[in-house]
């Protein structure tokens, strides 16, 4: 009798260890939807034995380098770790409550340090609470839920840079709280609702408190059911869909008594201003074939800030509108050839300061091993038309190669 009980002991320890094991396994790879970042596999991950807690470690790095033409300037030649990060996720406790850290090493991630101002090693750093499937609650400091291309992964792109109307009229990382509510299903419609009350100070702000916060909204539509692999967070059609796959996305963002020229990023204003901004995308993958849209604005009023010593130095919020398309098809050998067309126009109350652009880019890349290890060439121009009749020609070609887990 004693021998049969140690017997049902010992099964009925083995039974729920099990069970505690592989949920720990089904979590090891953690999928949040505000964190989206690129992975081929799983990282490097620990569970302890008992399943209380798990630490995975991932780690991404992108040399590059580039020549590049600016008119009426000599050529130059630019080579640099433009991305070196690592990140760090589990759980503490229970799966329930995760949370993901993301620290940035490389001087184009990092920027240029000034007297006062702290140095922006820490991208992300959040804590999630994860109910059920459909449900994710965030507090900390992680990417707002934005235009398609500024929540992917850098890692994730099919060119070497994001678009010229990402890099103005994104709306980036911020600190705050967030809830995502998701259901997506694979064969049938599936829609997504985000949002976030964040600081609006962008990363890293130690500036003085005021009562100004920013409101983000967003919706995602999947009419033909959710992509496969996730693969709403990552650029080209790598899965090559077997059958079509579309988004269609919007989100919008109130920031009040915003400090700086782009939100959360650019430099600072003289006088604080209100902002909104209203981020659109389309995204349709089959079949190796990808094509996406993406159209971008910024309001302010009265967007001119001047510095009360020298009103002839001014900061301006960069007000506008602008268009993304690209389209891109990967072969069975896995390059695969990309082509983009960006236009962007500024508003007339600073058409003064900075031109309206187009930009034309087209990129061959090889997969080595999906986003993970890749190599990218890149040839990108610049058309610049200025308020007084002036036009310029920029360009560059570049090279560049992601590796990371």
């Amino acid at each position: 009798m004693k021998i049969k009980l140690l017997i049902f002991f010992l099964l009925s320890v083995y039974i729920t260890n099990a069970h505690v094991l592989k949920r720990a396994e089904n979590n090891n790879d953690l999928k949040l939807s505000a964190l989206p970042y690129y992975n081929y596999g799983k990282g490097l991950g620990l569970t302890s034995p008992d399943s209380i807690f798990q630490f995975n470690i991932r780690f991404r790095m992108q040399n590059r380098i580039t020549y590049l033409q600016n008119e009426g300037e000599e050529g130059a030649i630019d080579g640099q770790i433009r991305r070196l990060r690592l990140r760090f996720d589990g759980y503490v406790g229970n799966p329930k409550f995760l949370y993901a850290i993301q620290l940035s090493f490389a001087p184009g991630d990092v920027g240029e340090v000034h007297e006062g101002q702290n140095i922006n090693i820490i991208r992300d750093a959040i804590l999630f609470y994860r109910p059920n499937e459909h449900w994710s609650i965030g507090f900390g400091q992680t990417k707002l839920p934005g235009n398609r291309q500024r929540i992917n992964s850098s890692g994730a792109l099919e060119l070497t840079d994001r678009s010229i109307n990402n890099a103005r009229f994104t709306i980036d990382r911020d600190f705050g709280f967030q809830a995502h509510n998701l259901n997506e299903y694979k064969d049938k419609f599936s829609y997504n609702f985000k949002a976030a009350i964040s600081m609006g100070e962008g990363r890293n702000s130690t500036e003085e408190p005021d009562n100004g916060l920013a409101y983000t909204g967003k919706v995602e539509f999947f009419p033909l059911g959710a992509f496969t692999k996730n693969g709403t967070y990552f650029e080209g059609d790598l899965v090559r869909e077997q059958t079509p796959k579309f988004l269609l996305s919007g989100a919008y963002q109130f920031n009040n008594k915003a400090r700086r020229t782009q939100g959360q990023l650019g430099s600072f204003l003289y006088e604080k201003r209100d902002m909104q901004s209203i981020l659109l995308d389309a995204m349709l993958k089959y079949d190796g074939w990808s094509l996406m849209w993406a159209y971008m604005q910024r309001i302010a009023n009265d967007p001119v800030t001047c510095n009360p010593e020298d009103i002839t130095d001014v900061q301006y919020v960069f007000t506008g509108y602008g268009s993304d398309y690209q389209l891109s098809y990967i072969f069975p050998s896995n390059y695969e050839v990309i082509g983009r067309f960006s236009t962007q126009n500024v508003d007339h109350d600073i058409i003064r300061y900075t031109p309206d652009t187009t930009q034309y880019s087209i990129g061959l890349t090889k997969y080595i091993w999906e986003h993970a290890f890749k190599a990218q060439a890149e040839f990108t121009l610049n058309d610049l038309d200025f308020a007084n009749g002036d036009d310029r020609q920029n360009w560059y070609l570049r090279f560049q190669i992601e590796i990371g887990i």
